[in-house]
């Protein structure tokens, strides 16, 4: 673009003082013509370096996910394809489920044994509970039973009294006071195993009670109402199948399988220092590297347009997102020693720029680690802009040249 202008300036020079010979060619005019578009150029070069700054390190950026298992185990399949799109959910190799699925198995049988064996306690404790019932029950029978015959036993002594009396004074009957005291003693006799029954009943309670509260206490143990080895028993077999479904591993997003060695019979384990395989995500960010004092007029919003070499010819728009205001100079590491500033100046550090691509090139495949130019245009001096526009437009025509010699 600067060479254009020169062209022109150089054509209306040569038109005025030349072919016109409108103004002198002398030694003055010779100068001003030469000292103009020095000035000028450099004038002009300097505002768009604030007002429409470029960059010459446009990057594509990319996530790469390691694929590491959750479980180990001997790979029985790697159905995908390197370098080949895959959508998020699609198998990208499977581990050998068979220690996996015995243990559910065997985890499940000690689930339904344990699920038995809280049910058997369960009616335990209730039988437990029945025969604390029952012994109650006995005891208030034996109480009742023991106020029974001793107002029998009242009125018998009272008869035995009685007739006592009629046989000392002769107007009783002897035999009537033989049967009087041999009910009495009956009624003493009947008392005494009213008594020992209420003590077995009280006896039995005890017992029952004792039983009832043991096995209250190995039922105590519960985990949101259920029998706490049930409760173990199920969270392992829970883990168990949540390790079954991980010997399938599925793609985390849409995107590629790079670096593919992963071959069936190989042994895989979950250790995330040597991951399975690559994969890179096929959602992208765009971002520009610019120098500090380039950025003072930018802000989110403003239009910005980059080129990729992987595109020659190609302008792709965008807007620009947000500045990262960091970067690793501004980063002072936790350690003992006191901070160090290396031993010469350090270099000016340069701020990333992360663009949005507009809706019109939002599906362009975009490689991670293609590099370009591009250009941020800001608010001010939209006239002169077009300088910038048209000198991006000429480099991208440029990436068409190969320039090598082999």
């Amino acid at each position: 673009m600067e060479v254009l202008l020169l062209a022109i300036y150089a054509t209306v020079v040569w038109f005025v003082f030349i072919k016109m010979k409108w103004l002198p060619w002398n030694t003055g005019t010779q100068v001003t013509v030469v000292i103009i578009p020095i000035v000028g150029l450099a004038a002009m070069i300097l505002a768009l370096n604030v007002v429409a700054p470029s960059s010459a390190d446009v990057r594509v950026i990319k996530y790469v996910v390691n694929v590491v298992p959750q479980v180990r185990g001997r790979v029985v399949d790697v159905p995908v394809e390197p370098n080949r799109l895959v959508h998020k959910g699609d198998i990208l190799f499977r581990i050998d489920p068979t220690p996996y699925e015995l243990t559910v198995r065997s985890l499940q049988a000690q689930l339904a044994n344990t699920v038995a064996s809280s049910h058997e306690l369960t009616e335990q404790i209730a039988g437990a509970g029945g025969k604390v019932s029952e012994s109650r029950a006995g005891i208030l029978e034996a109480q009742s039973k023991i106020r029974e015959v001793q107002s029998k036993m009242d009125l018998a002594r009272m008869r035995v009294t009685q007739n006592r009396e009629l046989v000392k004074t002769g107007a009783g009957d002897k035999f009537t006071l033989e049967r009087a005291e041999a009910d009495l003693h009956e009624l003493e006799a009947q008392l005494d195993n009213a008594r020992s029954g209420l003590a077995q009943a009280r006896a039995a309670e005890v017992q029952a009670m004792a039983s009832e509260r043991q096995l209250q206490q190995r039922n105590a143990g519960k985990f949101e109402n259920e029998y706490a080895p049930v409760a173990a028993i199920r969270a392992q077999l829970e883990n168990a199948k949540w390790e079954l479904s991980q010997t399938t591993v599925t793609a985390p997003a849409t995107g590629y399988a790079i670096n593919v060695q992963l071959r069936p019979g190989s042994f895989t384990t979950a250790f995330p220092i040597t991951p399975a395989m690559t994969f890179v995500e096929e959602q992208y960010q765009v971002i520009a590297l610019y120098h500090q004092n380039e950025l003072q007029l930018v802000k989110p919003g403003d239009e910005a347009e980059f080129t990729l070499n992987t595109y020659p010819g190609r302008i792709i728009k965008a807007k620009v997102d947000s500045i990262v205001w960091a970067q690793g100079q501004g980063q002072i590491a936790n350690s003992t020693q006191l901070p160090t500033t290396a031993y010469g100046p350090m270099p000016a550090g340069r701020f990333p720029v992360r663009l949005t691509v507009d809706d019109k090139d939002k599906d362009l495949f975009l490689p991670a680690g293609a590099v370009g130019d591009g250009a941020i245009y800001t608010d001010h001096l939209a006239a002169i802009q077009i300088v910038r526009k048209v000198i991006l437009r000429v480099g991208t025509k440029l990436d068409y040249l190969i320039l090598k010699l082999h």
